[in-house]
């Protein structure tokens, strides 16, 4: 099966807010473009995936985006993040009428293509699923079937709401990178340990990141 991926993200100088601890103001904005760099440039070289398709309104991060291969849909909404998601997913069905959908987070810095690969082989065997983050309390990755609604439902404790959707829980071992979305240092510590791409590698080469 392959699958159209779709990917939120907010305007750079709104994003990664939880980083102040390490990154100020003018430097955020960069290392939320470098994770969404990173995790588009791995999920467009990722077998499964024909396309990727980044819901923003950020003028750099299209430009950037695209030049990767990305598709860039304006996020015409602007009501939040399921609701660019469900806008994203409706427009990916209007390209692709009977493709597979599954939004992913934009912030998976370390995403390797095998790993992403075996969580959408596994997603592949039902309606609708997802994979729950490294915490364990959110969501990185809501796939839909053909036919099938996203129906997303992201933001605080959304792997229980995914679960109560409906959603089968993807309890896979060994996709770490698929899991390890950056919100706080400590996340990006983890993400580093794991190895990330070459753009948040730059980005954050000399940051004070603190020990988990």
């Amino acid at each position: 099966m392959q699958w159209t991926l779709v990917i939120p993200l907010k305007p750079l100088a709104r994003a990664k807010s939880r980083l102040a601890d390490i990154a100020d103001d003018g430097v955020r904005p960069g290392l939320a473009l470098a994770f969404a760099q990173d995790t588009v440039a791995a999920a467009l070289a990722c077998p499964a995936v024909a396309d990727v398709a980044v819901v923003t309104d950020d003028p750099r991060a299209g430009r950037e985006l695209a030049a990767l291969g990305a598709r860039i849909v304006p996020d015409a909404p602007g009501e939040g993040l399921n609701a660019a998601l469900a806008h994203g997913a409706a427009v990916v069905r209007e390209w692709f009428p009977r493709s597979a959908v599954a939004a992913l987070n934009a912030d998976l810095p370390a995403l390797r293509t095998v790993e992403l690969s075996r969580v959408l082989e596994s997603a592949a065997q039902f309606p609708r699923a997802f994979l729950s983050d490294a915490a364990g309390l959110g969501t990185t990755l809501l796939s839909a079937a053909p036919g099938r609604e996203l129906r997303p439902a992201f933001g605080v404790d959304s792997r229980s709401r995914h679960r109560a959707s409906g959603a089968a829980e993807l309890l896979l071992a060994g996709v770490d990178s698929v899991r390890q979305d950056v919100d706080t240092g400590a996340d990006l510590r983890a993400a580093l340990a794991l190895g990330v791409g070459r753009y948040t590698a730059a980005v954050s080469a000399g940051l004070l990141i603190p020990e988990c």
